[in-house]
């Protein structure tokens, strides 16, 4: 099986990750009975692929996204994806982390906005994860938060409405002729805008905006293409101009990295110098 992930040029760590969780699937049906425990002990002897040890390819470094590829970006996406865009460079938060926040998740009290995500990557370490909003990334934000305490601030469903609304707006064709507005949908369509992005669906937008600006430069003549981008990157990017500007200290804290040794007065420490680097550049 492992063989024949690396023949189809799977990289070494997604072949790690697919047999830790094949080895964590068999844990499983032994704690329920379902299979022999001695399954699992032969499992549990398979070793993880080496860097340099194998024939698995090494994956491309995870680097920052230029904001110059950003901002030219911008102008393609969807309104609300464009805003989302901006709040992950401003605070360095996690892709999923943008597209989970609510209002009721957001404390607005203080001249630093503190967010905690209702799930977050480490939680099961029991560690609390706290994203500082300053000034400049609520000013992005304060438009999504009026709405339902607990109603996902980045939905597709508004996505969908502000482009209906573009388009209406943009008609040539006059009222008296052609369709009206609304009278051409379906009642029952394949499918529907979901009540909030996910990774997924926030990545693809990026990357068809991406590809429709090429597009538009392959009509041009322009041969200077722009680097299909993602979101996860945004975070190398704020991460790299905070531990520039603020040191190594400041970017484990603004970006969430925390230890297990780590201790409640250093945590203190640590928040508050996140709220001073968002006060000065988020």
């Amino acid at each position: 099986f492992r063989q024949t992930l690396i023949d189809k040029g799977n990289s070494r760590p997604y072949i790690n990750n697919l047999i830790d969780e094949l080895k964590r699937i068999f844990r499983w049906g032994v704690s329920q009975q379902l299979i022999p425990v001695q399954i699992h002990q032969s499992l549990a002897t398979v070793p993880g692929l080496r860097k340099n040890r194998t024939e698995a390819r090494e994956p491309d470094p995870v680097k920052p996204v230029p904001d110059a590829v950003v901002e030219a970006t911008l102008p393609q996406l969807p309104e609300v994806v464009a805003d989302m865009v901006m709040l992950q460079r401003l605070t360095g938060a996690r892709p999923g982390e943008v597209c989970l926040i609510r209002p009721c998740d957001v404390d607005t009290s203080g001249e630093v906005w503190l967010y905690r995500p209702e799930s977050h990557k480490n939680e099961h370490h029991g560690t609390d994860r706290i994203i500082c909003i300053g000034p400049k990334a609520q000013d992005v934000l304060r438009p999504y938060l009026l709405r339902e305490k607990t109603a996902y601030c980045f939905s597709p469903v508004d996505s969908e409405k502000r482009r209906r609304a573009v388009a209406h707006a943009n008609r040539k064709t006059p009222l008296a002729y052609g369709n009206r507005p609304g009278t051409n949908r379906r009642c029952k369509p394949k499918t529907r805008p979901s009540d909030r992005y996910d990774v997924d669906s926030y990545r693809r937008a990026i990357h068809r905006a991406v590809d429709k600006i090429n597009r538009q430069r392959e009509k041009q003549d322009d041969t200077q293409r722009l680097e299909r981008w993602a979101p996860n990157r945004l975070r190398h990017t704020a991460g790299t101009e905070i531990r520039k500007t603020y040191g190594l200290e400041a970017a484990q804290v603004a970006l969430g990295h925390t230890r297990a040794d780590v201790t409640q007065i250093y945590a203190e420490k640590n928040l508050t110098l996140a709220v001073e680097v968002a006060r000065n550049c988020g």
